[in-house]
């Protein structure tokens, strides 16, 4: 059990100039640096300091109006959504909670300052130190200060969902200097990234957590640092988030035209056709479709035809990162990549295409598929320089095979794909014996469970189940609540799962959480797959150290190749469009960022 008290070395900092982190020594400053009111990933801000508003919103967007919104799942049972613990409500993170810096969508990845009005690193950026504004407040009207910027790294490092840890690795030490103003030291290392990322934390308030456990707060209200309150809540059906009309960063460029709901409501529906049906009868404001069929079939009619109700695609430039049938690798039936390359070609997607998807969707061939990150063609240039050195650690598929996913078009039929998979599943030491796929060593036949927790996903899965059987393979297919999908992905209770594993356009220590071997048996980490591979533990720390955009681009690359012919995955498919659907009372900007629709910057029709 997780104590939430405020461990006594942080306490001895809270105003004095000790290290919370690592041993009671003042750190070494070393290099100082100007202050700044933004920092980007690579480069220049696009924004310069006093600008007004980020140019993708209406900075006279009016103030008003509630947006309703649903959410398909069998409830929640929690309002913090920073502990592996329970099923946080929707929104939480989102309106709830202020950042140190905000960051822009129309930039791969810079941020700019909301609770820190400035912050001050130096070139090689070995640490960073945050000034606050002193006009930030809690919920409470409590003033935020550097104790509770401390407070939130320790609580979120140690008794908070394993992602921070592993994002915030790198810090060494923190050091309270005064009120409102701490630095982040970060020792031996070259995680360029770390000012940015810790500019991404949420700030707690230590008041409000002191006596508390913080995994067991369950739906118990908390004292926010956002522009949202929770208020009136039905524990798994419904929450309102209210906005505070006092609210200290309203004026700020990072803040200006957006959240301008008086409130956002969140309903639980726990079937998505119910949810569909009950957004046009006018339930609820807002959709955003993630069925082929029923953006093909179900947005029409009168309201439609009128105008009341708008459904339109809007493009965007953002990854889309893999969504994909994953395999549980800490299984043994999974662990030889044969194998699951062989299951690979069992799945066909274009007749999935044609037939369930109408045609709208492209096939995914990479993890950061819809970027320039993107791995294509064989390696050459300076990816090349990063994969030779691994060369006998590697597949020979890695430098002379083009990774696609088996297909159906053209001259090459599922039969063939079924052929290739037998003679897969024979190099990995699989024959049929007795009409099954069996392990010629063990004698045990191949079987296995397709975990799901979206009903509609049946008609998905089961054309795969029918081709798998075809050779020799029983699979079943497991549907699930919400609730228990999420219990069982977080202790890797399952065979294969769809997942989507969402990419930024500046991949940088998250990817420790995906691929890293530390987080193999972390429970509740993104490591679904259980990769487990020093070369790929060597890319991610590559990645991480990128000192400029063109080496992170060929460094993350090459991490994607590698893991593409890995073959931890079946992958499925992509948009590049945002399908959306609302009634014509929200009113949108008219410029869209590049990281597509975001509803913190829409507004109600007066």
């Amino acid at each position: 059990m997780a104590s939430t008290w405020i461990s006594s070395t942080l306490r001895a900092t809270l105003f004095g100039t000790l290290t919370v982190l690592g041993t009671l020594a003042l750190p070494a400053y070393g290099e100082e640096a100007e202050a700044r009111h933004g920092i980007a990933m690579h480069g220049e801000t696009a924004y310069q300091e006093d600008f007004s508003h980020f140019d993708y919103v209406n900075p006279d967007a009016p103030k008003g109006g509630t947006l309703r919104m649903a959410v398909v799942a069998n409830g929640f049972d929690s309002l913090n959504p920073f502990v592996i613990r329970g099923v946080a409500a929707a929104g939480v993170s989102t309106y709830v909670y202020d950042t140190l810096m905000a960051s822009s969508d129309d930039e791969p990845f810079s941020a700019y300052g909301l609770i820190a009005e400035s912050l001050e690193t130096p070139e090689d950026r070995s640490h960073v130190t945050f000034n606050l504004r002193p006009e930030a407040r809690f919920q409470d009207g409590e003033p935020i200060t550097a104790e509770d910027v401390a407070f939130s790294f320790e609580i979120l490092t140690t008794s908070g969902h394993p992602f921070y840890r592993n994002y915030y690795a790198d810090v060494s030490n923190v050091t309270i200097e005064n009120e409102h103003r701490i630095r982040f030291d970060f020792g031996e290392t070259n995680n360029r990234e770390l000012p940015l990322i810790l500019g991404q934390m949420p700030i707690l308030p230590a008041h409000y957590w002191e006596g508390r456990e913080f995994d067991q707060d369950g739906l118990n209200i908390p004292v926010g640092s956002g522009p949202y309150k929770v208020g009136h809540f039905e524990a798994g059906r419904s929450i309102t988030f209210e906005r505070i009309k006092d609210y200290w960063g309203e004026d700020l460029g990072v803040r200006k035209g957006r959240f301008n709901f008086d409130a956002v409501r969140y309903d639980y529906y726990s079937d998505d056709t119910v949810a569909l049906e009950a957004f046009k009868a006018g339930n609820y404001d807002f959709r955003l479709e993630s069925s082929a069929k029923n953006w093909a079939t179900a947005y029409e009619g009168d309201k439609f035809a009128s105008g009341k109700i708008i459904a339109e695609t809007i493009d965007h430039q953002r990854p889309v990162g893999m969504q994909a049938f994953i395999f549980n690798t800490r299984k043994d039936k999974f662990s030889h990549p044969k194998v699951r390359e062989a299951i690979g070609h069992a799945f066909d997607f274009d007749w999935a295409n044609r037939n369930l998807f109408y045609g709208q969707y492209r096939r995914t061939t990479s993890y950061f598929e819809n970027s320039e990150l993107a791995s294509s063609g064989l390696p050459e240039g300076e990816e090349l320089e990063i994969l030779e050195p691994l060369r006998d650690q590697l597949p020979p598929a890695v430098f002379d095979q083009v990774y696609a996913p088996p297909s159906t078009t053209e001259d090459n039929s599922l039969r063939d794909n079924l052929r290739r998979a037998v003679g897969l599943f024979g190099e990995a030491g699989y024959a049929i014996k007795n009409g099954k796929m069996t392990n010629t060593e063990t004698g045990q036949p191949l079987t296995f469970e397709v975990l799901l927790h979206q009903k509609n996903f049946e008609r998905i899965v089961l054309p795969f189940q029918a081709n798998l059987e075809k050779l020799g393979i029983d699979v079943s297919v497991r549907l699930v609540d919400t609730n228990q999908y999420i219990q069982r992905v977080r202790s890797y209770d399952f065979d294969v799962i769809t997942q989507v594993l969402p990419q930024s356009d500046s991949p940088g220590n998250e990817q420790r959480e995906y691929w890293h071997s530390d987080n193999v048996d972390v429970t509740g980490s993104r490591n679904y797959m259980g990769v487990n591979d020093p070369v790929v533990d060597k890319l991610v720390n590559l990645v991480i150290q990128s000192p400029d955009r063109d080496a992170l681009v060929q460094r993350v690359k090459a991490l994607d190749r590698v893991l593409l012919h890995s073959h931890y995955v079946v992958p499925q498919w992509h948009l590049d469009v945002d399908r959306i659907a609302y009634w014509k009372s929200l009113e949108r900007p008219e410029q869209t960022p590049k990281n597509g629709v975001d509803l913190t910057n829409w507004w109600a029709d007066r």
